[in-house]
């Protein structure tokens, strides 16, 4: 695990892009692993802006979503199908059959849950994960308490991420209760995973999961398991790591081959 803290959420987000940038350079078909909420989309922008200026070509790039709320249409305004649309894939050259994203309508859960990991496996597998921490330290919707061997599955979403969802809902009835998601054991096979963190609200997740045990009570803290887990703050959600200091002296004497 490699924790890199920078001055704005925007620099850090550009760092993201870049990792992703190379990626898919290097290698044109790579499998990207795709996150939704306000956390990744000054990244998406930086991938946006690298398409129109600099001609990065997602032609040939696979994209699998990690998760969608169970009961809502792919055109209903808070989907996960119309967050991407909007705000990466209309954007970009990626092919619309290229993307995947679970089906929020389906009526055999289990057996759409098998058939995403199956198509994650044929696919390749993934070659980068983008991840965001909940305030509790979730990831995807793997909630506390989630296995951290766990695959695609129904969630039911805790009290304190419904309401962290409630601004893209007009009432409280309105937000789902239960989603699809890819599982810890899933992200964990990923070959790279970039998780952002931004704001003082993710503090106390981010020093858990970076800094404290590895526990199912704090899903996020698998990641220090991971070979290749890159960790991009902002000065915010770095206060409470107690060796922020060491973080920053490692990433300003990185050697030129290591640099992002």
């Amino acid at each position: 695990m490699e924790v890199i803290i920078q001055s704005s959420s925007q620099e850090a987000s550009a760092l993201g892009a870049r990792l992703v940038a190379r990626l898919v350079r290097r290698k044109p078909s790579a499998v990207l692993g795709l996150a939704t909420g306000s956390t990744p989309l000054p990244l998406y922008r930086d991938l946006i802006r690298l398409h129109r200026e600099e001609k990065l070509d997602f032609g040939a790039v696979t994209s699998f979503n990690l998760d969608e709320y169970l009961g809502l249409p792919p055109a209903h305004p808070a989907s996960y199908h119309h967050f991407m649309r909007e705000n990466l894939f209309r954007h970009l050259n990626i092919p619309e059959e290229n993307t995947h994203i679970p089906d929020g309508l389906t009526t055999d859960v289990p057996a759409f849950c098998q058939a995403y990991e199956e198509a994650i496996r044929m696919a390749g597998g993934l070659d980068l994960q983008i991840l965001g921490i909940g305030g509790d330290g979730h990831i995807g919707f793997n909630e506390p308490g989630s296995s951290l061997v766990s695959r695609t599955r129904i969630k039911s979403l805790t009290p304190r991420t419904r309401q962290d969802n409630a601004r893209y809902f007009s009432t409280e009835d309105e937000i789902p209760r239960h989603v699809i998601t890819m599982g810890v054991g899933t992200i964990m096979e990923s070959q790279e995973i970039v998780l952002l963190a931004f704001g003082e609200g993710k503090a106390e997740a981010v020093a858990a999961a970076v800094e404290g045990p590895i526990t199912a009570s704090v899903p996020a803290s698998i990641l220090q398991l991971h070979e290749r887990a890159t960790i991009l703050l902002d000065e915010a959600a770095a206060g409470d790591l107690r060796r922020s200091a060491y973080y920053r002296w490692i990433y300003d004497h990185k050697p030129a081959w290591q640099e992002i």
